[in-house]
């Protein structure tokens, strides 16, 4: 009786066994390539699977991702050139979604959108392996934002403080000195680890920011993933995810972690040619659905967690300096403040051209004393009126003593300049950010 029993027993876990493995694998083959999309019939897979397509020869095989199916076909997307892709070309499943390595030997590393060294380095031995499609963190697990982050530019730290796990955009047009502001952040910030995507940037801006932007001071502490323009699309999207799951298991170890992308515009484009080649329909301005469905999906894996915190930079490039375009629309309204640099401040030679007017940190008054929310409130002020009457005052049109605030405003505003202006070889602590922007607070009591 118990032998029998046991031969039942054995039974059931071997059939449990065999019942989680296939033991039979059938392959897809190629029926056709539309554009970017590989169209093939078969294999059993789902959306977001990763498979190989296999040439003949000794050409190695080429990944690809499942994004769709149309009819009884499977929608694949490569991870590479279509050149060798034929009819008949075998496609096989590799029966797990995309995912990194992950480990502390990432740190000085430049990896491309897939994680992989695109450095003269060698090898990465990682210790994990993080997924690139995450749940952000549970809303009733994270943490409450209650301490700041310096990242040693004064504006920041003073008007438009950050605090740890915060998600803020950077919005400019081209060329207003995005790169060289997020290079600075990089260098002087207080967060233990920098994990920085470039994806979209011309191949000669991604060495340039490397040596000239970040410099070796931040390269010891930060990882670069990097997706270039002349990237496929959804190579230039995986770039966005990668250095998200890289962040997510540094934030895991504890760490507080500065994740800088730049730009969520061009992520969001490769969404759209992405949704555009499965055949979504167009919407604003071109926009495919998915993008605004994926955007916060993306940005939300960003704040503070259980143990450690990732605080979220994303740099948007606005197309005309229209800050209502629908991605500036959408990325303001899902992030907790931004800063907005301005050409016309930059063609004044003022660096960095932060608009402080225009910017806000919805957690500044969680991580900062009441006087410097005071101080900071009364510095805005000044601006505000100084930039009102200036027309005036260029005229000749204002006369002295016709009106106190204007006058204070036009005495000080030179301080306040100099206050928000630095050079990229700068380095403020916060105590001292802190300290200066007190010495401005007494000129505004006679306001």
């Amino acid at each position: 009786m118990n032998s029998e029993k046991s031969r039942e027993l054995l039974w059931d876990v071997l059939e449990a066994r065999l019942s989680k493995n296939q033991l039979i694998k059938i392959n897809g083959r190629v029926v056709q390539v539309v554009g970017l999309v590989v169209e093939s019939q078969g294999p059993d897979v789902r959306v977001g699977d990763l498979c190989q397509i296999r040439f003949r020869g000794d050409s190695p095989p080429l990944k690809a991702e499942v994004v769709g199916f149309r009819e009884d076909r499977v929608l694949l997307m490569p991870l590479g050139s279509l050149k060798d892709v034929g009819p008949g070309c075998d496609v096989v499943s590799m029966e797990r979604p995309l995912g990194v390595h992950v480990g502390r030997n990432l740190l000085g590393r430049v990896l491309d959108g897939l994680g992989q060294p695109m450095d003269d380095k060698g090898p990465i031995i990682a210790s994990d392996f993080y997924p690139l499609y995450a749940d952000p963190p549970h809303p009733l697990r994270r943490q409450m934002i209650s301490s700041h982050l310096s990242v040693g530019v004064k504006a920041i730290d003073g008007i438009l403080t950050l605090g740890t796990g915060q998600r803020i955009g950077i919005f400019a047009g081209s060329g207003v000195g995005k790169s060289t502001l997020l290079g600075m952040m990089a260098r002087n910030t207080e967060a233990d680890i920098n994990v920085i995507a470039l994806v979209g940037e011309r191949g000669r801006e991604v060495r340039e920011f490397i040596d000239h932007d970040l410099g070796a001071q931040g390269m010891e502490r930060s990882v670069l993933v990097v997706a270039t323009s002349d990237q496929p699309p959804l190579i230039r999207l995986k770039a966005a995810l990668t250095a998200t799951a890289i962040a997510e298991y540094f934030r895991d170890q504890g760490k507080n972690v500065l994740l800088m992308m730049d730009s969520v515009t061009r992520v969001a484009r490769a969404q759209r040619e992405v949704g555009l080649a499965i055949g979504e329909p167009p919407t604003t301005r071109g926009y495919t659905p998915s993008v605004f469905e994926a955007l916060p999906r993306l940005l939300e894996r960003a704040g503070a967690g259980e143990r450690g915190s990732i605080t979220g930079i994303y740099t948007v490039l606005v197309e005309g300096d229209d800050m209502n375009e629908p991605v500036a629309d959408t990325v303001r309204g899902i992030l907790d403040g931004h800063v907005v640099l301005s050409r016309k401040i930059a063609s004044k030679n003022f660096y960095p051209a932060i608009d402080i007017l225009n910017s806000v940190s919805r957690v500044m008054p969680s991580v900062v004393s009441k006087e410097h929310l005071k101080a900071v409130s009364r510095i805005r002020e000044a601006i505000a009126v100084h930039r009102e009457a200036e027309d005036l005052v260029n005229i000749g049109a204002y006369k002295e003593g016709s009106n106190r605030k204007i006058d204070w405003a036009l005495s000080h505003i030179e301080d306040i300049h100099a206050f928000l202006c630095q050079s990229t070889d700068e380095k403020y602590t916060f105590e001292e950010t802190e300290s200066s922007l007190m010495t401005l607070a007494p000129f505004a009591e006679d306001i």
